[in-house]
């Protein structure tokens, strides 16, 4: 998957930037959930971390990228 990701020409600060993107959009998911809705915490608490999970997985990308990138 990496590597056809790569040969479509998807680059590893590509990946990076979503990371740190998704980082922020986890807050502002979070932030507008506990405004916006009627539901719990609970549920504003929920919308954020699974954003929050998305981060990690394109760190991992971006790294898997480089290597890549350095052939």
């Amino acid at each position: 998957m990496i590597k056809t990701l790569h040969d479509a020409g998807i680059r590893s600060e590509w990946a990076y930037t979503a990371g740190f993107a998704s980082i922020g959009l986890s807050f502002l998911a979070w932030t507008i959930s506990r405004q916006k809705e009627d539901a719990s915490l609970a549920r504003a608490d929920r919308w954020g971390i699974f954003v929050g999970h998305w981060a990690p997985t394109f760190f991992g990308v971006g790294n898997a990228l480089r290597g890549y990138e350095k052939d």
